[in-house]
């Protein structure tokens, strides 16, 4: 069984990392959408609401499993069996961080190779970053992320925002 590892924050998810979640498929009899748990990051989401938004898109497609980690992810690749981690490329500044951790990935567990996928053109504009800061600000998102997760993002930032109003 070919399995692969699509790591990231998916803070939130996007219709970006969905595509490329879609083409993987094509590619390995399963895939681990792997959120990764990083404390340094102050993520809107948290790993379990991450983790719930990404079953409730993905649900239809058996192909895809979702779980998370902390620590290295050649450690969880090496866990699962994983023969490749799936990385997502937008634009060339994307490709030399991401050069830079598939070597060091290949140094700490040779078994593992990483693939790298180009983003479909629609979507090379896309990051979480981007989508929450549009979203805080009261932009449109519609049709950049998946509908569910829309609601719950427009959600949570109303919830942060009465929170940050009762200090």
């Amino acid at each position: 069984m070919r399995i692969g590892v699509y790591p990231g924050s998916f803070d939130p998810l996007t219709n970006g990392h969905l595509d490329i979640l879609e083409r993987s498929t094509k590619l390995f009899d399963r895939v681990i959408v792997a959120v990764i748990h990083n404390p340094q990051k102050q993520a809107l989401f948290t790993i379990n609401e991450r983790v719930d938004l990404i079953k409730e898109v993905t649900n239809h497609n058996p192909k895809v499993e979702v779980d998370y980690f902390s620590g290295l992810l050649v450690d969880f690749a090496c866990r699962h069996e994983a023969q490749a981690v799936i990385r997502g490329l937008r634009a060339v500044s994307d490709f030399d961080y991401e050069m830079q951790m598939a070597l060091l990935n290949s140094k700490l567990c040779p078994e593992v190779e990483t693939i790298f996928i180009i983003s479909s053109p629609q979507y090379i504009f896309l990051s979480s970053t981007k989508i929450k800061e549009v979203a805080m600000l009261g932009g449109c998102i519609h049709g950049l992320v998946p509908q569910h997760v829309e609601s719950m993002l427009l959600q949570k930032i109303q919830s942060t925002e009465k929170n940050a109003c009762n200090k």
